[in-house]
């Protein structure tokens, strides 16, 4: 099995020969895209079903963090049958295990949601505003006057949103507001996606993080 990050128009796998294609819109966002390249009649055409269903039962909590999967090609080109224990419910299993071992091969990316954030401050407490905002990991987009306020555009992961009302109120005593609307999502930087996966494994593993 090999697992890829997929985009819109990305060709296919080098030496590979494609033999079916399936797209499949996931329920929390995102695609699968499914290439059935086995030749010769290793693994029959009922089960590629049940290694689907497997495959995204799996990307529903996914190996990296336990978040779900998104915007991934997954082309299976090789595996075996036997005569006896050959069924769906195997093939499921199979398609799990295979598709847990190829992710974590493919060097997966975690991704976080990202906000357009626009806020609102009085011109006396603009220095303490913008001075905040690079230790959220913000992007200042630009900025603009309105009487005696700024409004400043920038884009904030959601993940430092999280008690940013509070911080703002203590910053300006009060008297800034912001307002925030999905953008797109983007990978996280690698130390604070090294700190996740480090976390989700030692709550896997019972340890204290």
């Amino acid at each position: 099995m090999l697992v890829e990050p997929w985009t819109e128009g990305m060709p296919l796998p080098n030496g590979l020969t494609v033999r079916a294609t399936e797209e499949y819109d996931l329920p929390w966002g995102g695609k699968l895209v499914f290439l059935n390249c086995i030749v010769g009649g290793v693994i029959d055409a009922r089960f590629m079903p049940a290694i689907v269903k497997g495959i995204m039962e799996k990307m529903s909590a996914a190996p990296l963090t336990g978040s779900p999967a998104r915007d991934i090609r997954v082309s299976v080109y090789d595996g075996k049958m036997h005569p006896v224990d050959s069924n769906e419910a195997a093939f499921k299993t199979a398609g799990m295990m295979a598709f847990k071992e190829a992710f974590l091969q493919a060097d997966p990316k975690l991704l976080e949601p990202i906000y357009n954030v626009t806020i609102t401050v009085p011109d006396e407490y603009m220095g303490d505003v913008m001075s905040d905002l690079p230790a959220r990991r913000a992007v200042i987009l630009g900025m603009d006057s309105d009487g005696h306020y700024q409004k400043i555009y920038a884009r904030m992961p959601l993940a430092e949103l999280d008690r940013y009302s509070t911080a703002l109120r203590s910053m300006t005593q009060g008297r800034a507001i912001y307002t925030a609307e999905f953008a797109e999502y983007q990978p996280v930087p690698p130390h604070v996606q090294q700190k996740l996966v480090q976390e989700y494994q030692a709550q896997l593993h019972g340890e204290e993080v």
